[in-house]
């Protein structure tokens, strides 16, 4: 999760909250009192804890369940009062159903997905564009989260992503988008059946955000970090 977001979490939820962490596995955060995911409690924390230890949530409040499997969650309406879902949204095959529970089981939450300025940059992971095992795109606007089919036309015509270069000129808070929410937010998937469809919503959005002064600059500050390091 973002540093910033960590810092708000932790003057945003309460001693006494409830708290729920849905697909928290690999990073679990460490204030949930539980966490939903469909791996094991014993293989848990492979990249640490999200925020300051100790665990809260212990053996008998994880529960394995998949979260896309069309059944409620084993959780009461409004059972928590805050749930946290970062970087598990991009992941899971049903994201639609996910946030439908997410506004069902709490109050409020907060949700971290991946920006499209990462997501559509190549190579930072592998000769491919984003992350590999990434099924949506994202768009968040100030109520509404959007789910976009990441089509493999994003790996073919340069237009429809960002060089490798420009994943030096992205801060750590540019590759992430927070969404913070309360009582319920807006959801749904935006579908595109045609290439008129799909191929603008990808090449607008780079030729929106790649700047020559952008790439220019990020490179520079790219090559400063690197003779600071050396001296």
């Amino acid at each position: 999760m973002r540093a910033q977001s960590l810092e708000r979490l932790s003057r945003e939820i309460g001693d006494g909250d409830l708290v729920l962490d849905v697909g928290g596995w690999i990073h679990p955060f460490a204030r949930a009192d539980w966490v939903l995911d469909l791996m094991p409690y014993e293989t848990r924390g492979r990249f640490g804890l999200q925020g300051e230890p100790p665990e809260r949530f212990t053996r008998d409040t994880w529960v394995e369940h998949d979260i896309c499997a069309h059944e409620p969650w084993p959780f009461s309406d409004k059972q928590f009062d805050f749930v946290v879902c970062a970087h598990t949204l991009e992941d899971v095959r049903d994201p639609i159903w996910v946030c439908g529970e997410l506004i069902r089981v709490a109050r409020a939450g907060y949700i971290e997905v991946p920006s499209r300025l990462e997501e559509q940059t190549y190579g930072f992971q592998g000769p491919w564009v984003g992350w590999g095992h990434h099924r949506w795109l994202v768009d968040v606007s100030d109520n509404r989260i959007d789910f976009v089919l990441k089509h493999h036309v994003i790996h073919g015509p340069e237009a429809n992503h960002f060089p490798s270069r420009f994943y030096a000129t992205l801060t750590e808070a540019e590759k992430a988008q927070a969404f913070w929410w309360r009582d319920s937010f807006e959801y749904g998937e935006r579908i595109m059946l045609s290439a008129e469809e799909v191929d603008p919503y990808l090449a607008d959005f780079v030729a929106e955000h790649r700047s020559g002064s952008r790439v220019r600059d990020g490179a520079s500050r790219f090559l400063r970090r690197v003779a600071n390091r050396i001296r």
